[in-house]
């Protein structure tokens, strides 16, 4: 059986520790081992069932070992995931149970797909991605890798994600829009037009903001 380890012990850890047990017992195909965090105090005055097991940059990896992916700032996931890639580390991809994922979608390695998220049709979704509770993704759209979508964020139909976007929590992207490489849209914003590469954006509509 493999052994599950979530990177990052982190508010967002512990949500996606919280979504794994949901999963039926008769239906897993793995356990729980516990946590990967470069900080052993991370979980310091919460009481979980679960340790922190190590580094994720140094641990000893067994052969049966899968990695969940429990960060939402695609820079660090992305920096990490090659660190472990070149490690042999092996990755997970988890779909809630609550999740509706719709026909001919393409999912990648190591997503993480939270509670009440909806992937409508025919989306192609890159590696790394998470979709958090409650966002959606339209029809004919495109997360590129490491991209992270808040809770209740909405990619519509025929949108474009490129690498590492950040999508805060109840943003909106209309359709047929671009938001370029590792661009950051703030929560609750608009996005009606192409969003550049490495720039931060917010408002209705958004809008660059000075500086970022």
């Amino acid at each position: 059986m493999n052994r599950l380890l979530i990177v990052g012990a982190g508010g967002f850890g512990r949500e996606v520790l919280c979504w794994l047990s949901d999963m039926p017992e008769e239906e897993r195909g793995w356990e729980i081992g516990g946590f990967l965090d470069a900080n052993p105090l991370a979980l310091k005055g919460y009481s979980c069932s679960y340790p922190i097991l190590g580094n994720p940059l140094n641990f000893d990896l067994q052969e049966n070992d899968r990695l969940v992916f429990a960060i939402g700032d695609p820079k660090t996931k992305l920096r990490l995931c090659r660190a472990l890639k070149e490690r042999g580390g092996k990755f997970f991809t988890f779909i809630h149970v609550t999740a509706v994922i719709g026909m001919r979608c393409k999912i990648g390695e190591g997503c993480v797909i939270c509670p009440g998220a909806i992937i409508t049709t025919d989306v192609n979704m890159g590696d790394f991605v998470t979709v958090n509770v409650h966002a959606s993704v339209g029809h004919d759209s495109v997360i590129g890798d490491y991209s992270t979508l808040s809770g209740h964020a909405d990619v519509t139909g025929f949108a474009r994600l490129d690498k590492g976007v950040f999508l805060g929590s109840h943003a909106s992207v209309i359709p047929k829009v671009q938001i370029g490489d590792f661009a950051v849209v703030g929560a609750g914003s608009m996005v009606v037009r192409r969003v550049k590469p490495n720039t931060t954006v917010m408002g209705v509509p958004a809008k660059q903001i000075a500086g970022f």
